[in-house]
C-alpha cells in the first residue's frame, strides 16, 4: 500500500514539474493581454501587502494578524483530521458491519464528493472575489455536517451530512489560503506561511485527543463530533471577527480589463 501511494505522489509530482506554469507571465492558458493586466494586478497587490503587513522574518512570526490565521488553520485541521482518523469506524458503526472493503467503498463517498466541490468553488470564488465569506460559508457548513453525522439516528443521513462535512472543510482551506498570500510578501510571506502552516498542522495532532477525550468524559461517541463541529464553527468565527484581507484578485474584472485593452 505504501509502495503504491508513494509510486502514485511521486509520478503526480514529476507530472506537476512540467505541467504546472511557474509564474503568471508563463501562463499558457491565459491570453497576452490577461498575462499583462494579472501581473500588473499582482505587482501592485503586492506592494499593498508590503504596506500594510510585516517586512521581515521576525516580525511575521510575532505578528498579531499571522497569530490569528494561524489560529484559524489550527482549528480547520483539527476538523479535518479528527474526521479522517475516525471516518472508516464512524463508517462501520452507521453500516453496523467490520471494517473491510464495503466499509472502504462507502468511505470514499464523502471524498468524491469533496472533490466535486473543490473543483467548482475555488473558481467561483476566483472569479466572484468572494474568498472570505465563502470561506465562512463552508466551515459553517462543515461544522453543521460534522454535529447532524453523529447526531443523526439514521445511517444515510449521517452519511449525506459527511458528504456536506468533507466537501466544506476540504474546499474552505485553498480558500483560507488566499489570506496569508494577501497579506504578506518576501521574506516574511515565507515565515508567515511556514508558522501558519506549522501551527495549523498541530490541529491534526491535538484533533484525536480532544476527541477522544470528549467521548470519554461525556460517555457518547457524538461528544467528540460535537467537539470537532465546534473547532469549525469557531474558525470561521475568528474570520468574520478578526480577519481582514488587503485588496483582492478578481478572475472576471482580469478578463474585463484584458479585453478592453
Amino acid at each position: 500500500m505504501f509502495l503504491v501511494e508513494g509510486l502514485l505522489a511521486t509520478i503526480t509530482g514529476i507530472w506537476a514539474f512540467w505541467y504546472l506554469d511557474n509564474e503568471p507571465s508563463k501562463a499558457r492558458w491565459l491570453s497576452a493581454e490577461e498575462r499583462a493586466v494579472l501581473c500588473a494586478r499582482i505587482e501592485r497587490d503586492a506592494q499593498d501587502a508590503a504596506s500594510h503587513g510585516p517586512r521581515s522574518v521576525l516580525a511575521a512570526l510575532v505578528d498579531a494578524r499571522v497569530l490569528i490565521l494561524s489560529t484559524v488553520y489550527f482549528l480547520i485541521q483539527a476538523a479535518v483530521y479528527g474526521v479522517i482518523f475516525y471516518l472508516p469506524q464512524q463508517v462501520s458503526a452507521l453500516l453496523g458491519t467490520k471494517v473491510g472493503l464495503h466499509v472502504g467503498l462507502v468511505t470514499a463517498i464523502p471524498w468524491l464528493c469533496a472533490v466535486a466541490v473543490t473543483w467548482f468553488v475555488p473558481r467561483y470564488a476566483d472569479r466572484t472575489g468572494l474568498h472570505r465569506p465563502i470561506a465562512v460559508g463552508l466551515l459553517v457548513i462543515a461544522g453543521a455536517g460534522i454535529a447532524v453525522s453523529g447526531l443523526a439516528s439514521q445511517p444515510i443521513v449521517s452519511l449525506v451530512a459527511l458528504c456536506f462535512a468533507a466537501s466544506s472543510f476540504i474546499s474552505a482551506q485553498p480558500l483560507f489560503w488566499t489570506f496569508p498570500t494577501r497579506y504578506l510578501t518576501g521574506a516574511a510571506a515565507a515565515a508567515g506561511i511556514a508558522l501558519i502552516n506549522s501551527l495549523g498542522g498541530l490541529g491534526g495532532f491535538f484533533a484525536p485527543m480532544a476527541r477522544t477525550a470528549a467521548e470519554a468524559a461525556f460517555h457518547s461517541t457524538s461528544a467528540g463530533l460535537m467537539v470537532l463541529a465546534g473547532a469549525s464553527v469557531l474558525a470561521a468565527l475568528i474570520i468574520v471577527a478578526l480577519v481582514r484581507v488587503p485588496g483582492r484578485i478578481e478572475h472576471a474584472h482580469i478578463a474585463d480589463a484584458a479585453n478592453a485593452s
